[in-house]
């Protein structure tokens, strides 16, 4: 187990200590439980969650049944899968590292959990009659985090995940008997069409219900079809999608005590429930991790731009506390509020308190991440960040594409078969979809949240940890890098001076490369000049 523990330097240290002297107390922190308004707003509630086998539903999950004990229930809506049981998946998921400082406070938390087999794209959720009546009878706080991440996914589907479950989620909320807080989790991207986008709903390019009769009632060749013309400005269906969601969520939610939380790009977990925990190659990590393996050279990216990042744990903390104060708002609704009320929206960021760029964040990471090289690279690091379509493209063709057809031809004569090409296609795609995001700027506004987070006390503020406010953004690359190494590469620290090795050999390698290929370009070059002559 030591292999997979470690810890960041104390801010101001410079020396740090890297190996399996590392304990799992260095890693996690214990606090004081008492006195939190965040906790005794949970305690002997019945929780509903959505999407809980994604990266910020696993953190929820974690986080409520440890920092919350006294929680009653918490149920868990999953799709059922082929050939394997619903409840089996997460009791797979449980045995994740992420949850040992759980299992260590709450070895029984197992039994707190219930999950409810459902399909979020159907209508009416695909929840039985008998689950739905329990739901109806005892869940007080909902969390509607399920959603299709996809950025490819064609516009039925993600309309059907993102648009009408949403829309099913609220309706099943408002025949909820002792309904306190319902959350939706959205994106701070919903509207990147915009250039500001502050706290508001905001009108969206078609109407949420329009769009859910439009795919059900279209064939899907012609959805496909009128796809790009539908989302106009918008880079992709996500985007498009979680927009008309929030649609769907200021029209059904009239009258309920719901909240809208826009988190921005969420990464690696900071402090709780260990350091550097990621799960997942999506964004910015998917650019660690191409560019730490030696695959992906270049990126198409603005270098000077704000990079809004936003750890996971403090997302997770922060849409909690968002629950707490809307069901503090609504106090036992005794006292509906007005028809009328729209509510509140709440943007999880990182620009406005503690900004970094991408030329920042990508300093960053390379300096801690190459002293801990992994030993899976199979090529020496390098990555160019440039604003420019055309030296991408040169770029991606002198370090990517030649690279690739040349090995490939080596592996086709050896017998064996040929990766590189295939692999700089995904690299490809995924470059174009995050260079959207990181060639343009946003202004975000967070007035809310920061206020939420002036509000709470002195313990939940410990506790549930949710500011952005003074963010040591070296301190947390520190482990970010090694999180990566550890949780997605599966790459213990005690790998580390091979890694070193591995990585001069491959540097060395990579500078003899270019240099034959500089020599042959060059060599070229001079017989075309005397061709012209």
């Amino acid at each position: 187990m030591t292999d997979y523990m470690y810890t960041a330097p104390a801010k101001g240290v410079t020396e740090v200590i890297e190996g399996n002297d590392i304990t799992y107390n260095d890693m996690v922190e214990e606090v004081c439980l008492e006195n939190s308004q965040i906790q005794q707003a949970f305690s002997g509630a019945t929780v509903l969650l959505s999407g809980g086998t994604g990266f910020l539903g696993k953190l929820l999950i974690e986080k409520l049944l440890r920092s919350c004990p006294d929680i009653k229930k918490l149920y868990l809506l999953a799709r059922p899968k082929k050939n394997k049981d619903t409840a089996k998946r997460f009791q797979e998921q449980f045995d994740d590292m992420l949850y040992h400082k759980l299992k260590k406070v709450n070895p029984d938390f197992t039994e707190k959990i219930q999950v409810i087999e459902g399909e979020i794209s159907l209508l009416d959720l695909g929840i039985s009659d008998v689950d739905r009546q329990k739901i109806i009878n005892e869940v007080e706080f909902i969390f509607h985090g399920a959603a299709t991440v996809r950025f490819d996914e064609n516009l039925k589907s993600a309309v059907n995940i993102n648009v009408r479950a949403s829309k099913g989620m609220l309706m099943l909320a408002r025949a909820c008997t002792k309904l306190k807080a319902y959350v939706h989790v959205s994106t701070a991207y919903s509207h990147c069409t915009r250039s500001e986008i502050d706290e508001v709903f905001y009108d969206t390019t078609l109407d949420g219900d329009k769009l859910i009769d439009l795919v059900e009632n279209m064939d899907d060749k012609v959805i496909a079809d009128i796809t790009p013309g539908l989302l106009g400005d918008y880079p992709n269906t996500y985007a498009f999608t979680k927009a008309a969601a929030e649609d769907v969520v200021l029209k059904y939610s009239r009258g309920l005590p719901v909240a809208l939380f826009r988190p921005s790009i969420v990464i690696a977990t900071a402090d709780d429930p260990i350091v550097g925990w990621i799960d997942n190659v999506y964004g910015p990590t998917g650019v660690v991790v191409g560019s730490a393996v030696g695959l992906l050279h270049v990126l198409n990216c603005n270098q000077k731009n704000i990079a809004d990042l936003v750890p996971g744990d403090v997302v997770v903390n922060a849409c909690i506390a968002v629950a707490w104060k809307t069901a503090r708002d609504h106090r036992d609704n005794h006292e509906a509020p007005p028809q009328d009320t729209v509510p509140v929206v709440y943007n999880c960021v990182s620009s406005v308190e503690s900004p970094v760029t991408w030329e920042q964040y990508m300093k960053l990471n390379e300096g801690y991440g190459l002293k801990v090289p992994p030993i899976q690279a199979i090529w020496g690091y390098l990555l160019i960040l440039t604003p420019s379509a055309f030296l991408y493209t040169i770029y991606s063709f002198i370090l990517h594409w030649i690279p690739a057809y040349i090995i490939d031809a080596v592996l086709v004569i050896i017998g064996k078969k040929p990766m590189l090409k295939q692999a700089y296609k995904k690299i490809q795609k995924f470059s174009g979809v995050i260079g959207y995001f990181a060639l343009r700027q946003w202004k975000f506004y967070n007035n809310n949240m920061q206020s939420l987070y002036k509000e709470m006390g002195v313990a939940d503020k410990t506790i549930f940890k949710c500011s952005m406010a003074g963010f040591d953004w070296s301190h947390y690359f520190y482990n970010h890098v090694r999180g990566i190494r550890v949780y997605l590469l599966k790459d213990p620290l005690d790998t580390v001076p091979q890694g070193l090795r591995k990585q001069l050999k491959l540097r060395l390698l990579s500078v003899l490369l270019m240099a034959v290929l500089g020599f042959v370009m060059l060599r070229l070059l001079v017989w075309f000049v005397r061709w012209l002559v």
